[in-house]
């Protein structure tokens, strides 16, 4: 989906009009992607909670800007990747891709 590999440019968000393979639009309309903010939003979520227990379960408790700073550094870290999960897992979901099995050895 994206024009550089996430271990080559982490910082790359450029993705590519169409699949290789098998001519699949990636952008099935204008601002589709505005709803993956939303995959995205689930993913922080889920972040901050499995930050939170963590914090307060293995380091007893620590004061809020512990948790503010460490919170902030991970997101920070995950970024690139939870923005490309989001939009691939929107783009699966919402964009009408349907799974043909001529394409499984190419």
């Amino acid at each position: 989906m994206f024009k550089t590999s996430l271990f080559r440019k982490w910082y790359d968000r450029e993705m590519l009009p169409s699949c290789s393979v098998c001519q699949q639009s990636f952008e099935p309309e204008p601002g589709f992607y505005f709803g993956a903010m939303f995959v995205s939003y689930g993913f922080s979520v889920a972040i901050t909670f499995v930050v939170g227990f963590v914090l307060f379960n293995f380091f007893g408790d620590p004061e809020s800007w512990v948790y503010i700073t460490v919170l902030g550094i991970v997101i920070a870290l995950v970024w690139p990747i939870m923005y490309r999960y989001s939009r691939g897992i929107f783009l699966h979901v919402f964009g009408g891709i349907r799974f043909d099995s001529k394409y499984i050895n190419e």
